[in-house]
């Protein structure tokens, strides 16, 4: 994988929580943000924000599974500011919404290779 796009991988996972611009991340590799948004999708076959949306959907989980935070503090952790948003994504991903998850989890109605395969 080239080594701009690996960078650019490591500062989303390292920043996942803030608001990251398509600008900001191109300027930390040296490129412009165009120029990046087609090698980011040529090597990982995703967009910078789709891999950015993943990214918080994963750590959302995570938070969700190891931490009694309320889905609002997890929402806030990953950096998503806007609700439904969050919600909608969440549950495009993992089939329930944040709040359902949650619950599921904690009644030990999500087997735990269901909770760590997606």
């Amino acid at each position: 994988m080239d080594m701009r796009v690996q960078a650019v991988i490591a500062l989303m996972d390292s920043s996942f929580h803030e608001e990251l611009s398509a600008e900001e991340l191109a300027q930390a590799v040296n490129l412009s943000a165009s120029y990046l948004a087609h090698l980011f999708k040529a090597e990982t076959g995703v967009s910078l924000f789709q891999y950015l949306k993943s990214l918080r959907m994963r750590k959302a989980k995570e938070l969700m599974e190891t931490t009694f935070l309320s889905v609002k503090q997890i929402r806030n952790r990953v950096g998503v500011r806007d609700k439904c948003h969050f919600a909608r994504d969440f549950k495009k991903t993992y089939g329930l919404t944040p709040a359902q998850y949650k619950e599921h989890h904690l009644r030990g109605l999500i087997p735990k290779a269901e909770s760590s395969s997606k």
